[in-house]
């Protein structure tokens, strides 16, 4: 019998009580959506943001992962919900959305391990004179195949239907999913990925981008997962000078990536994807991707 920890689902519970007072929604002569929080029990157990449009189902999955904070105070205070709006446009097309929110933070960052009810914050990449960035990105990786399998079980998703988009760190994490080449994820959606950006605070200024760029090429060697890799002009974390030169290797190592870079977006295009008024800009070009995967 499946039996998740008790504090976290009374936690969700309570977080469900207050986001469901506005669903469902409704707009216009869209697809009528429902957004809950649930508590995951995975073998990490976790929160997740989940909208979905308003049915039984079972439904397409979209994962999105976030991105990593090597900072414990903001890790204590990630928000529940840090994609929503467009986590919402994915729903509104049919889509099941999962946004977990890692263990190590927020609400998870409260460690009570004789309890063992919240696990701790992992996806590390060591010293930047010898960075692990491949094991960094497969630790996220790992935490999408278990929801993937958990949702599976549970009759809410179609199993071989299967997007994943990620952010940041969670787009590495993406990255270094397709180099396993799931038979679950038919796609996957890069949003500014990447490892190691702003050491010490400082604008473009990577841990070590050419140690990236080596763990890029042996991502790329197995990959065969078709990607989207969306970069902005003005991110200070992967700026394009390293992106391009991530996507050169990737290709040249084997993987299959569209690179697209977008004009700069108000004053940190790093954060592109959890602005609202980003939607309709990287929308037509998300949507035109995902009608080629069918």
């Amino acid at each position: 019998m499946r039996r998740g920890p008790t504090l976290l689902h009374s936690l969700a519970i309570t977080f469900l009580a207050l986001i469901m007072a506005a669903s469902p929604t409704r707009a216009g002569d869209e697809v009528r959506i429902q957004e809950e929080i649930w508590a995951l029990p995975l073998p990490l157990p976790m929160f997740a943001y989940l909208v979905r449009p308003v049915g039984d189902g079972p439904f397409p999955l979209v994962i999105m992962n976030h991105g990593v904070s090597l900072d414990a105070t903001e890790r204590s205070l990630f928000p529940l919900v840090e994609f929503r709006d467009a986590a919402k446009w994915f729903a509104k097309r049919g889509y099941l959305v999962v946004a977990p929110v890692g263990s190590g933070y927020g609400a998870q960052a409260i460690d009570i391990p004789e309890r063992g009810l919240f696990g701790p914050f992992f996806s590390k990449i060591g010293r930047c004179t010898n960075p692990n960035f491949r094991d960094a990105g497969l630790a996220i990786a790992q935490v999408d195949l278990w929801i993937i399998d958990y949702l599976a079980t549970e009759k809410r998703i179609i199993p071989k239907d299967v997007i994943v988009v990620g952010q940041s760190a969670g787009g590495w994490g993406a990255i270094a999913l397709s180099s396993v080449n799931p038979p679950q994820v038919k796609a996957i959606i890069v949003f500014a990925g990447g490892r190691g950006g702003r050491v010490g605070g400082k604008p473009n200024n990577n841990c070590a981008p050419d140690r990236l760029v080596e763990a890029t090429a042996d991502f790329g060697r197995t990959s065969r997962v078709p990607m989207l890799w969306i970069y902005i002009g003005n991110d200070t974390f992967f700026g394009p000078d390293l992106s391009k030169r991530m996507h050169t290797a990737f290709l040249a190592a084997g993987g299959r990536a569209e690179y697209h870079l977008m004009p700069p977006f108000g004053t940190e295009g790093h954060f592109f994807l959890g602005s609202p008024d980003a939607v309709p800009l990287w929308s037509p070009l998300v949507a035109r991707f995902l009608d080629a995967q069918n």
